[in-house]
């Protein structure tokens, strides 16, 4: 989830910092997003001194121009796992996507993700389809085609839970070697791997 250098995100930020928590990327199961964000997600940052806040972007897909000033009152937007392209949908239907990278360029704002929230961030989603359905909707997404354009955080493609003791391990090693004969560039992350971003620089941080 965090991976093995939490204490990497706790520096990047302040103490007693706030999350706004994204786990759209779960909307198609909300009976375990519930339970999910409840038992785990909350329950993790706080081990680490965080204070976190759901923050649903389904709240914005009819009122986009609000979304910048209610995410700038958070320290850090964190997207959780699920399918990455229901995540992209509610993205693009919130306008985040449009937003997201002025934010990071002009306030302390720090984004991160695992799993779905990680993938995203790259530069596309080519491949993905091999671990993700990317036909994933849920009651009250707009319709349309699937997105494949990511959020361009990172100038590469990204595939999570790879070597790993995952489910979807064996179909992300899979998509890894489909990404790289299409000629793109992929960072693939074994769980406990974690990937910083900063001033343009990016480094994958060993598992422990």
């Amino acid at each position: 989830m965090l991976g093995d250098h939490a204490d990497t995100l706790v520096a990047m930020t302040r103490p007693g910092a706030r999350v706004a928590i994204i786990a759209n990327a779960l909307d198609n199961f909300p009976d375990f997003q519930r339970s999910y964000l409840s038992n785990e997600v909350h329950p993790l940052f706080a081990r680490h001194g965080f204070v976190t806040e759901d923050f649903d972007l389904r709240s914005y897909f009819d009122r986009n121009d609000a979304l910048a000033a209610d995410l700038s009152a958070f320290d850090i937007i964190w997207a959780t796992g699920g399918n990455s392209f229901l995540l992209r949908r509610a993205m693009r239907a919130s306008g985040f996507d449009k937003i997201i990278r002025p934010l990071l360029e002009q306030t302390n704002l720090v984004y991160g993700g695992w799993s779905a929230g990680s993938v995203v961030a790259a530069c596309d989603l080519f491949g993905i389809d091999h671990v993700d359905d990317p036909h994933a909707t849920a009651p009250g997404y707009p319709t349309g085609e699937t997105l494949w354009e990511g959020l361009g955080l990172i100038d590469c493609s990204l595939v999570p839970h790879v070597e790993s003791d995952h489910p979807e391990s064996p179909a992300a090693t899979e998509s890894v070697a489909l990404i790289r004969a299409s000629g793109r560039r992929v960072q693939p992350l074994r769980d406990g791997e974690v990937m910083v971003v900063e001033n343009g620089q990016a480094v994958v941080l060993a598992a422990r």
